[in-house]
């Protein structure tokens, strides 16, 4: 399973996050997570978004700021906007709900993360097992 992650390196540390991504097995077993780093997550496009899944990412993980703490004012905001409109276009293409999660990061760090990583899993997996059906 591959996986892409987008991050605000205002909220989040690359090293912290690389950390955590191999204490954690690369998230579950031995899927491929790609990190990709963002002045604010407001900054993610569309474009982006759609260009992971087209690249062969199962699913994508948006991480922003928390409401209110983003140094460029509005740019989670956007983010979360851009994230749902991706997921709305997956979903009519007929590739499922629960392949694009956003997560904001809080006091609880990284840990959060990585419970948002378990669960953008399982969505896929459970997707593909009712494809299969």
């Amino acid at each position: 399973m591959k996986i892409h992650i987008f991050y605000c390196s205002n909220c989040l540390d690359t090293d912290a996050l690389r950390k955590q991504l191999e204490i954690n097995g690369n998230g579950q077993g031995d899927h491929q997570i790609q990190t990709v780093s963002l002045p604010c997550s407001g900054k993610v496009n569309l474009l982006y978004l759609l260009k992971a899944f087209e690249k062969g990412s199962d699913g994508v993980l948006l991480v922003t700021c928390e409401h209110g703490e983003c140094k460029f004012l509005e740019g989670n905001l956007r983010a979360r906007k851009r994230a749902k409109a991706v997921e709305s276009m997956l979903e009519e293409a007929g590739l499922g709900k629960g392949r694009m999660i956003v997560v904001r990061k809080s006091e609880e760090g990284i840990g959060q993360i990585t419970a948002a990583l378990e669960q953008l899993t399982d969505n896929i997996l459970q997707d593909t097992e009712r494809s299969q059906e």
